[in-house]
């Protein structure tokens, strides 16, 4: 008697195999750190109070990144035949969880021309992404003629799809993905990826520290940025870091 049983693998689960097969081939250098965010979590938490409303953290944090990449416009790029593209409009990929045919698959939303919206257009635009029904799907997963498609086709369709223009001006090259921040204990996580920016939100967790001789909690973002070392080095990846950590603490974009 059999102890085991096979199923087919869907083609949501496919595509995303054979993207990480093709992502991992990436140059890509990763930064991990702990940000502080007390002071935004503060205003988020006050704001629901008052309105009822509860905003996206993510949003929050997609808003800073886009106003953060406004101040470094050669990491909004991409290289294309030896060429590099450098796009006029930050569009930000949010990744977010779909049901499809039964099945927990992720898919890009893509907020187009970020750098021109404040943080509750792009809560907005959040909300109704993660709202849209299902039917109305037109993520690859969703296609599902793809299963009839041998993965080393998938894997040349992924790779035409990365440096092509249309796909470029709709999802963009600066990714985000919050798949901790249901996590208790600090956790990081390092992704793959084919945009030239990625930030991945780990857990949220909180700490006890001395400040002014007295002991206060505190809550501390696990943070993982990554970036195309074809197009970014360390030491400009270094100061953007520290230019978006001070933007995601000081929590002035909420206000705004």
């Amino acid at each position: 008697m059999k102890a085991y049983k096979k199923v087919p693998l869907s083609i949501g689960r496919r595509i995303v195999a054979v993207s990480a097969s093709v992502t991992k081939e990436k140059n890509t250098i990763h930064s991990m750190t702990e940000v502080d965010i007390s002071i935004p979590r503060s205003i988020i938490k006050e704001y629901y109070e008052k309105t009822g409303t509860k905003l996206s953290f993510t949003a929050y944090i997609v808003t800073c990144l886009a106003k953060t990449i406004s101040k470094y416009p050669q990491f909004n790029s991409f290289i294309k035949r030896r060429k590099l593209v450098l796009l006029d409009d930050i569009t930000i990929s949010v990744l977010i969880e779909r049901e499809i045919a039964g099945e927990n698959i992720p898919e890009p939303i893509g907020l187009v021309q970020a750098q021109k919206k404040n943080f509750l257009q792009i809560h907005d635009e959040i909300r109704k992404g993660q709202n849209e029904n299902n039917s109305r799907l037109r993520s690859m997963a969703a296609m599902q003629w793809l299963s009839l498609i041998p993965n080393s086709i998938l894997k040349l369709l992924i790779r035409i799809a990365d440096k092509n223009m249309n796909m470029a001006a709709k999802y963009g090259k600066i990714a985000v993905t919050a798949i901790g921040m249901h996590c208790k204990e600090p956790i990081w996580f390092i992704p793959h990826g084919s945009a030239t920016v990625l930030l991945t939100i780990g857990s949220i967790n909180k700490k006890v520290i001395e400040f002014d001789n007295q002991f206060i909690s505190r809550e501390n973002l696990c943070l993982t940025v990554s970036f195309d070392h074809d197009i970014i080095d360390g030491a400009p990846a270094a100061r953007f870091m520290n230019d978006l950590i001070n933007e995601i603490k000081c929590g002035e974009i909420i206000k705004k």
